[in-house]
């Protein structure tokens, strides 16, 4: 069977060859800036900034979040290199994506309620930053906890349903940027009886002195566990009364740097679902290129999230899971050519629940099944023959050294959905992993069924998830 299979790739390239030795391929020009030295610009300063009631950010009361991108300094890494940073990056990045294909192959769920919804209501947003300095390749969104509210960076995660929080007294906390959240100290926290409707509709919960108590487990061993509770969470001024999220008391793993995670799944305890009616059941964000740290971008609530430029494909609903967001993606073409041997069926969801595609806002790289991925590298590899190849860097097996270079031209890339096409700017699939001119194709390859799109290949996107209208949209340059 395996020689069958690379026997069908070979004459699937080959026919690619033949292609694009009769045509002119497309090409667009890159820019090369190498990977940001780390900059001295720190979390703090940037969380003054967005601290208090929001009045003087937001002035029309827009529930809206600025998404700056900060190279932030934390004290673990300090002395670390661009380069080693984001190895780290990537390699907390493949556990995550491996989390996750674990978890739609399992076809299981974490926890998960109904959370109270709100009647009616205006548009709201909020801020996120890059969690790159951190060895994180997720973006963090800043947002008010509590009454009085206390800001803090928490991990915006399109690929989870829970929200939660850490909270002292920690019997085991990681290192985060923000002073820990002391439930205490607020008006509006109110924990969960054991036995309640509410806590019930945990998948795990337990008790504790009647009170009810979370778990959540994560593909890659890491956890939470706490108490179970509703608290106001506020966005630049504007507040969400009760929402369902866990306190925190012992966190252990591969979390780094925020104080938590803002869950945007489509499951039943996500923020989406528990507030939807309040902003339409629509939200969209931008995330800016990691290495345009001065520009910002938006996470947006309600009708305005909407972007008028955005093409749109249907959501695909997994009967078995319904915490991700699924779309078919029919192919890929590059330099303009369909890419004979990428063909639907690689990325079919099938009736067990396993395969199809998601897009995730935790995952960097975007990952494709191990032949789809083989077929779009080879292609990007004939297409890009004449720029010089350098090693390859962690997970990425297609690099080039283009040091003393200011721009270059390569290939076009276009990924094809049911009813939009997106074609990717060159540093959404070329990117730099050294500060000494190393770029290296931003895809993986995967032996799981199922395919995740990264944040990597959003950037740039206002990224539309349109629930009322069961659709996801992607609006080209749209951070500004």
């Amino acid at each position: 069977m395996e020689g069958k299979t690379i026997s069908l790739s070979f004459l699937f390239l080959s026919l690619f060859a033949i292609y694009v030795s009769s045509t002119s391929l497309q090409y667009q020009t890159l820019l090369l800036h190498s990977l940001p030295l780390a900059q001295l610009q720190s979390l703090d300063f940037d969380a003054q900034l967005l601290s208090g009631d929001g009045s003087d950010l937001d002035p029309d009361n827009t529930l809206s979040l600025q998404l700056h991108h900060v190279d932030s300094v934390s004290p673990s890494s300090f002395n670390a290199t661009p380069h080693a940073l984001f190895k780290l990056r990537l390699q907390r990045d493949a556990y995550r994506a491996k989390a996750i294909s674990d978890l739609a192959a399992a076809n299981a769920t974490v926890g998960r309620r109904a959370g109270k919804p709100h009647a009616g209501g205006r548009d709201f947003s909020s801020s996120v930053v890059s969690g790159l300095s951190q060895g994180s390749g997720e973006y963090f969104t800043r947002i008010g906890v509590g009454t009085p509210p206390k800001y803090v960076y928490m991990v915006l995660d399109t690929g989870s349903d829970v929200v939660w929080i850490q909270c002292s007294p920690c019997k085991k906390c990681y290192t985060q940027s923000d002073p820990v959240f002391d439930p205490s100290k607020s008006s509006s926290f109110l924990g969960v009886a054991c036995g309640s409707p509410l806590c019930r509709r945990l998948d795990s919960a337990s008790c504790n002195r009647k009170k009810c108590l979370y778990q959540v487990s994560y593909g890659d061993g890491s956890f939470t566990v706490g108490d179970f509770s509703t608290e106001t969470l506020t966005f630049r001024g504007t507040r969400v009364n009760n929402v369902a999220l866990g306190c925190g008391h012992d966190n252990e793993g591969l979390f780094v740097g925020a104080a938590g995670l803002l869950g945007l799944g489509r499951g039943r305890l996500s923020f989406p679902t528990q507030a939807g009616r309040r902003f339409g059941r629509k939200f969209s964000y931008c995330l800016v290129d990691r290495s345009a740290s001065s520009r910002p971008s938006y996470l947006v609530f309600g009708e305005s999230a909407v972007s008028r430029t955005a093409v749109f494909t249907p959501l695909v609903n997994n009967p078995k899971l319904d915490t991700f967001y699924y779309v078919e993606l029919t192919g890929i073409s590059v330099g303009g050519a369909r890419v004979p041997a990428i063909r639907p069926s690689l990325f079919k969801l099938d009736a067990a629940g396993d395969g199809g595609v998601i897009v995730d806002s935790g995952t960097s790289v975007t990952r494709l099944t191990r032949p789809a991925y083989v077929a779009l590298r080879d292609a990007f590899r004939m297409g890009a023959k004449d720029l010089k190849r350098a090693p390859d860097f962690s997970l990425f097996d297609t690099c080039f050294d283009l040091s003393g270079k200011t721009e270059v031209k390569v290939p076009t890339v276009v990924m094809h959905f049911r009813g939009a096409d997106v074609s990717l700017p060159a540093s959404n699939y070329l990117i730099p992993v050294d500060s000494d001119g190393t770029f290296c194709f931003a895809f993986a390859g995967t032996m799981s069924g199922l395919s995740i799109i990264g944040n990597i290949q959003q950037q740039g996107f206002r990224v539309v998830f349109d629930l009322a209208g069961s659709r996801l949209g992607f609006a080209p340059r749209g951070c500004a």
